[in-house]
């Protein structure tokens, strides 16, 4: 009897390691995962974004420059000039 009960608890110890080996795989595979997204972030989506919002900002300005010229009022705004609060 007592080799059956060292068995079990082998086999115990088996299953043990086993799922305590799976998770530490499924960890590891999370954070690769993870890894992955964010290299994914900063090498494609941030150059687009600031691609894009460079060029939103740049036809905003140039707009803002043709229609009031390059003074102060470009910089402070059309109200702030001549307004006499």
């Amino acid at each position: 009897m007592p080799r059956s009960v060292a068995s079990i608890d082998t086999t115990s110890s088996a299953d043990s390691y086993d799922s305590d080996e799976e998770l530490r795989l499924a960890q590891q595979e999370w954070e690769e995962s993870l890894e992955q997204l964010q290299q994914l972030v900063s090498m494609v989506l941030l150059p687009y974004l600031g691609k894009w919002l460079g060029r939103r900002w740049s036809h905003w300005a140039f707009a803002r420059y043709l229609r009031l010229g390059l003074g102060k009022s470009f910089f402070f705004g059309e109200r702030a000039l001549g307004s006499s609060y």
